[in-house]
């Protein structure tokens, strides 16, 4: 059994509640700081198509190793041996249906040192759909704020720019939705061979009716 077998297997057992709420209301639609566990959160790994998915190493579980608030934060491992994949987590956002938003995202990142290498990348997304594949995040420097009404919103922005943690940040203008239900996913994309280990903590999705 592989390690994130065995990790996947260790999640499942958790009990946990996530703070959230239904997204009728404006201001804070979810909020999630892994004290709890794992709870509603789901792993997710896409590779390049030169490499079988099965053979790219990730792990992802709550962890007490690092936390930039609390004492717990999501672990996310990853090897860096293809120079290619991301790693990443995704959690249920309710909203209400037929209303359009403005979203502001937040999210709390961990970085071992700093470098001047970019060693991975920070993605974080929000939509009405799971991510499936690296092409369901943003492209290298792209962050949705300036770019008006999308299909989703969400950055990826480069991790390593400074020792301990580091906040990211978006804002999505929503079309209309049809969904009662976006999805907030955040995660590791890898630039340069190398293991690593990152912490992701303090998740935070603001709604705006408009």
């Amino acid at each position: 059994m592989k390690r994130r077998d065995v990790l996947r297997a260790g999640a499942a057992t958790i009990a946990a509640t996530v703070a959230g709420c239904s997204g009728g209301d404006d201001g804070a639609a979810f909020e999630e700081g892994f004290e709890d566990g794992i709870g509603d959160w789901e792993s997710g790994a896409a590779i390049g198509p030169e490499v079988e998915l099965e053979e790219f190493e990730w792990e992802l579980g709550v962890s007490d190793a690092e936390a930039a608030s609390g004492s717990r934060s999501l672990r996310i491992w990853n090897e860096g041996d293809y120079d290619d994949g991301v790693t990443w987590g995704v959690h249920p956002v309710g909203v209400e249906p037929g209303q359009a938003y403005t979203a502001s995202v937040t999210v709390q990142f961990w970085s071992e040192s700093e470098s001047f290498n970019t060693l991975r990348d920070a993605v974080v997304r929000l939509g009405p759909e799971r991510p499936a594949r690296e092409e369901d995040f943003p492209h290298p420097g792209v962050n949705t704020t300036e770019l008006g009404e999308t299909p989703y919103g969400g950055l990826r922005e480069p991790l390593w720019l400074s020792e301990g943690w580091r906040e990211y940040a978006f804002e999505w203008t929503t079309p209309q939705l049809d969904a009662d239900t976006l999805y907030v996913a955040a995660g590791t994309s890898v630039i340069w061979e190398g293991d690593a280990t990152h912490y992701v903590d303090d998740v935070a999705v603001e709604l705006e009716s408009r």
